[in-house]
């Protein structure tokens, strides 16, 4: 559905938007394009139902984002998505580098992190934050601001490739990070904790002699919920192309049947996200402690000794987020893209293997924070501080598909497990949130994508040093200079 009926409009919106408008109005319209794109991602709906499982007693502020703030949580995100495409718009319209921009905006992201792991109770909103910079980058706003990005770029004649276009995923998980953590700011200076748990005792009593309706209640609310996620961005993207662009739609049976299989899928989705994956996950979450914990009124436990069970836990995590990786539909577009835009200098293959190795450890390391109740700012700093070294080493084509590539595991897959997951251990180990893990498993990936491409580049001065030796004393000037 999104191949044949959303990513069309993307493709054509990008390639027409800055040949035929101003520059504030192809803002204004990227800017609305990144906030539908994140109300229609599936993985957000899987952000919302894990505050259901928040004690407000031992988290309060983080009870607050995810059940009283919640919609205001998602335009949050959603405004931050759509500035991150707004910035990646500038930087294809005027050639920036990725690099500077990655820098600039680490650091608030970085500052406003340490600042809030120096307040006891803000501390515990930090994982939400950052899981917020994965959830948003699944398979809606992949496919769609990649298309629209790379069109831009082409329509501008900025970059030398293809990869100039990418940037605004990576941009589109740090952005998010930043206005969730500056939200977080917002209630703790609006609301005291006392109050907050008042307000959850005040619903909770309130929800018990209220009614809902039928839709509310049962598999009606997915379908629901899936209608208005796609239906709205289908009818701004419509308008866009024939109000703003006066464009023609080629192929309108394809993408009208492309469209309703979408909207279709996308309720059905919901449907195994509520009834399925998000169970599965949060009793895989809850049982898996069992292999090296006691467990309170169970006679036999722990399964294992504490050693042996405790490594099984990790080996399970890694395995859980390297296969689920692998089944992540947008991982493999990117990799096909890459591939292409390289010349096959950088394999689907290897950058498919690469970003599921990244993800599978820090899943793992995710986990181990739980367990070993380690603050999740100890981890975030020291892995962006070896990303930063990284970056700073590597190519700046490569940089592209490093820091993209973190954006586009985190999907409709592997959110809803590890999300379930999370939270059910956190709940079985008695650890106040079971966030932080999504955050671990994106900068994984942009460690070891570009750790791999260093690699790659390395091999590749080394066959050139090879084949320059076997060139006859006289060509060899030639040689080198062509090299």
């Amino acid at each position: 559905g999104l191949k044949l009926g959303l990513m069309p409009f993307g493709t054509i919106i990008g390639r027409e938007l800055p040949r035929n408008s101003g520059l504030p109005l192809v803002l204004f319209v990227t800017l609305l394009l990144g906030i539908g794109v994140t109300f229609a991602e599936p993985a957000i709906g899987a952000l919302k139902a894990a505050g259901q499982n928040v004690s407000v007693e031992r988290a309060p502020y983080l009870y607050a984002i995810l059940n009283i703030w919640s919609e205001q949580l998602v335009l949050v995100v959603g405004a931050s998505v759509g500035l991150a495409a707004v910035m990646g718009t500038l930087r294809f319209l005027y050639g920036w580098s990725l690099k500077p921009l990655i820098y600039l905006s680490l650091a608030p992201v970085l500052a406003l992190t340490v600042f809030c792991a120096l307040d006891p109770e803000l501390r515990k909103i930090i994982g939400l934050a950052w899981d917020c910079g994965a959830v948003t980058t699944g398979p809606v706003t992949v496919p769609l601001v990649l298309s629209l990005g790379i069109g831009i770029a082409a329509a501008a004649g900025k970059g030398d490739s293809g990869l100039s276009g990418f940037g605004i995923v990576t941009l589109a998980s740090l952005f998010p990070i930043i206005g969730v953590l500056l939200l977080c700011l917002y209630v703790s200076f609006t609301v005291t904790p006392q109050e907050i748990m008042e307000s959850a005792a005040q619903v909770a009593a309130a929800a018990q002699t209220v009614e809902l309706p039928w839709y509310e209640t049962s598999p009606g609310a997915e379908i629901v919920l899936g209608i208005r996620a796609i239906l709205p961005l289908v009818v701004f993207l419509f308008i866009v192309l024939k109000l703003v662009l006066r464009e023609k739609l080629d192929n309108q049976g394809e993408i009208l049947y492309g469209i309703t299989l979408t909207i279709i899928g996308m309720c059905i989705f919901n449907l195994g996200l509520t009834y399925g994956l998000s169970k599965l996950g949060g009793s895989a979450g809850s049982l898996v402690p069992t292999a090296f914990m006691e467990i309170p009124g169970l006679p036999e436990s722990p399964i294992y000794t504490y050693v042996v069970g405790l490594i099984l836990a990790l080996a399970f995590a890694w395995a859980l987020g390297f296969g689920a990786t692998l089944a992540e539909p947008a991982l493999n577009a990117l990799g096909i893209t890459t591939e292409k835009l390289t010349n096959g200098v950088f394999r689907k293959k290897t950058l498919i293997n690469a970003v599921s190795l990244g993800v599978g450890f820090g899943i793992a390391i995710g986990l181990a924070k739980l367990i070993f109740d380690l603050p999740l700012v100890w981890l975030i700093l020291p892995g962006y501080m070896l990303a930063l070294v990284l970056t700073l080493l590597s190519d700046e084509t490569f940089v592209n598909v490093a820091w993209d590539s973190a954006g586009v595991t985190t999907g409709p897959i592997t959110v809803p497990l590890v999300l379930a997951m999370g939270l059910g251990f956190g709940n079985a180990t008695h650890a106040v949130e079971g966030f932080g893990i999504l955050s671990m498993a994106s900068i994984g990936p942009i460690i070891t994508v570009m750790i791999t491409c260093l690699w790659t580049q390395y091999k590749v001065r080394q066959q050139h040093r090879a084949a320059l030796a076997e060139v006859p004393g006289p060509a060899k000037a030639d040689a080198e200079t062509i090299v």
